[in-house]
């Protein structure tokens, strides 16, 4: 081989061993960072509600808890809530009112679910997000006489996190879109309210 062509195939090897390299490195950022949008989900994770984002606080100071997540629309304010399915179904509750609100189920690897108040029944909109042993067991002690009005969701992962939007289309909706938010409850889903009537 000329010294021409050894210097082009050496070239090239190495151009594939960079790129393997990097793609390499890319792919495990994810999984070495502490300061992924879940393990920053976790640390203000309170499964009573949904931790409220304050659209127009992300600029105060002291800085709010929730200001790591990219400023959002002014228009929008924003809840997040992470979840461990290791500690049971996780169940979404929220109350539709008249300004539109969105729901989207996030996993390491992204969005894998979405729903918008459109869904709702009677004015409510329930999601019970679950591991797959968790939504046969489920499905396993359901009366099938009795029907639920649960948005089930079974998770690619145990752990995630859930991100509520409300829109407020005139400034003056800003105050109500925050409580709308604060509205929805993030909780462990037991077996009691599995159970009871409504579901």
């Amino acid at each position: 081989m000329s010294p021409r062509g050894r210097f082009l195939l050496a070239t090239l090897c190495g151009l594939v061993l960079a790129g393997l390299v990097h793609i390499a490195v890319v792919l495990a950022i994810p999984t070495f960072s502490e300061a992924d949008a879940l393990s920053r989900a976790r640390t203000g994770a309170s499964l009573d509600h949904a931790m409220r984002v304050h659209t127009l606080a992300t600029g105060s100071e002291p800085a709010p808890a929730e200001a790591w997540l990219p400023i959002p629309d002014p228009a929008v304010a924003v809840g997040i809530c992470a979840y461990d399915l290791n500690e049971g179904p996780l169940r979404v509750s929220a109350r539709t009112g008249p300004l539109m609100l969105s729901l989207a189920v996030h996993g390491r690897r992204g969005a894998f679910y979405a729903v918008t108040d459109q869904a709702a029944v009677r004015g409510g909109l329930d999601l019970v997000v679950l591991t797959r042993a968790q939504y046969d067991e489920v499905l396993a002690n359901e009366d099938e006489n009795e029907v639920s009005r649960d948005v089930r969701i079974v998770a690619p992962e145990r752990e995630g996190y859930v991100v509520v939007r409300v829109i407020a289309g005139l400034p003056s909706q800003r105050a109500g879109a925050n409580e709308a938010v604060q509205a929805v409850s993030c909780t462990v889903d037991t077996e009691e309210e599995e159970t009871k009537p409504g579901g």
